[in-house]
C-alpha cells in the first residue's frame, strides 16, 4: 500500500470523485475535495469516515484552486462537465471548465510543490479511432470544431498536452488516464443507461401494462458499440494507477467486453420485466459507431474488472428506477 498522503481531489463529490475519495480515505491518506457542488453532491462525503476537508468552489476561480492545493502531495485533477446532452446544449461551459479549469489547477500544484498530479482524460478524445480495440497511442482528433460535440474532447485534448508537458518540469510523477464509459448509480441522467433507463420506464407508465411490448425509438442504429466499465471496478483501476503507475504515461481504464448499444436497451428492458422493440432513428453528428478500448497496458500493472455487466446494469438499474425517472427529459444521446 502507497504510504500516506495529503491528497486533493478536484470533483470530489462527482460519479468518479466521490468513490475516489472513499477509497482513498479507506486506504488513511488525508482528503481534502474542491467542487462547487453545481453537479455532484457533498451529501456522497457525509458519512465516510477520515480525515476530509471541503473547500467548496470552481475550479475556474483561481483563489478557490489555491486554497485547494495549499499543502497538498497529490492532486487528482477530474473536475470538468460532462454528459453527452452537455456537449451539445453547453460547449462554451465544458470548454472554459475544462481548459481553465485544468490551467488553474496545473499552476496552483506546481506553485505548491505538489509531487504528483493524476489527470483525468477521456475516450472522447478519440472520436472515431483507426482501431477498435483501440490503444493509449491512438491519434487525438477535433474533426470538425463547428459542432458542439466536440467541445469535451477537444478539452480533454488541450488538458492532456498542459498535464504533460507543464507535469514533466514541475512534478516528480504525472499520469493521464483515459476512462472508457464509465457507469453505475450516481452517474447523472445525461448519459446513455440512465437516458434509456428512464425512457423504458416513462413509455411503459404511460402504456400502464408492463405486458405490453413497447416500440422505443432510439437515436441511431442501435447497433453502435461501447465498452462500459462498473464504478466499482473503475475506482479500483484508478487505485492501481495511483499505486503503480508509471511517470510520464497515459493508460485507459475500462474494459474489453464490446457490447451493441441495442443489446444495453434489452438488458435494462429485462431487469426491469418490460417487453420492448427497437426503433432506430438518425444517427447524431458527431457520434461513432465503435469504441472500445485496448486495456493491456493497465492490465499489466495487475488490474482486472471484476464485475460483469449483467450484475453491473442490474445494480445501476435498481438504483435509477427509485429515483425520479418521471422528471427527466431524454434524448437518448450516446457516448
Amino acid at each position: 500500500m502507497t504510504a500516506s498522503r495529503k491528497i486533493l481531489v478536484t470533483g470530489g463529490f462527482g460519479f468518479l470523485g466521490a468513490p475516489l475519495t472513499s477509497a482513498l480515505l479507506q486506504q488513511g491518506h488525508e482528503l481534502r475535495v474542491l467542487d462547487d457542488a453545481s453537479r455532484g453532491s457533498r451529501q456522497r462525503l457525509q458519512e465516510i469516515p477520515g480525515r476530509l476537508e471541503i473547500v467548496q468552489g470552481d475550479v475556474r476561480d483561481p483563489a478557490a484552486v489555491r486554497k485547494a492545493v495549499s499543502g497538498t502531495d497529490t492532486v487528482f485533477h477530474l473536475a470538468a462537465v460532462n454528459g453527452t446532452r452537455t456537449f451539445y446544449e453547453k460547449p462554451d461551459l465544458v470548454l472554459e471548465v475544462g481548459v481553465k479549469g485544468t490551467m488553474n489547477v496545473l499552476e496552483a500544484a506546481a506553485g505548491a510543490g505538489v509531487k504528483e498530479f493524476f489527470f483525468a482524460s477521456s475516450s472522447e478524445v478519440y472520436q472515431t479511432a483507426h482501431k477498435v480495440p483501440t490503444d493509449e497511442t491512438e491519434r487525438l482528433i477535433v474533426p470538425d470544431p463547428f459542432n458542439p460535440r466536440y467541445s469535451y474532447g477537444g478539452s480533454k485534448i488541450i488538458g492532456e498536452l498542459l498535464t504533460i508537458h507543464l507535469g514533466k518540469k514541475a512534478f516528480r510523477r504525472t499520469l493521464v488516464f483515459r476512462p472508457h464509459n464509465v457507469y453505475g448509480p450516481h452517474m447523472g441522467w445525461e448519459h446513455v443507461i440512465p437516458q434509456l433507463i428512464a425512457r423504458i420506464l416513462q413509455m411503459a407508465s404511460s402504456k400502464g401494462s408492463k405486458a405490453e411490448e413497447i416500440r422505443l425509438p432510439i437515436q441511431g442504429s442501435g447497433k453502435e458499440t461501447r465498452a462500459f466499465i462498473f464504478i466499482d471496478d473503475f475506482t479500483d483501476g484508478l487505485l492501481t494507477l495511483f499505486d503503480r503507475g508509471e511517470n510520464m504515461n497515459i493508460y485507459h481504464i475500462g474494459t474489453m467486453e464490446e457490447v451493441s448499444i441495442g443489446e444495453i436497451a434489452y438488458q435494462i428492458a429485462a431487469c426491469l420485466g418490460i417487453k420492448i422493440r427497437l426503433v432506430p432513428g438518425k444517427e447524431v453528428p458527431g457520434g461513432t459507431l465503435k469504441r472500445c478500448p485496448n486495456t493491456e497496458k493497465i492490465k499489466k500493472l495487475g488490474f482486472s474488472p471484476r464485475i460483469p455487466l449483467s450484475e453491473g446494469l442490474r445494480r445501476t438499474v435498481e438504483w435509477y428506477a427509485q429515483q425520479k425517472w418521471q422528471e427527466q427529459n431524454v434524448s437518448l444521446a450516446f457516448s
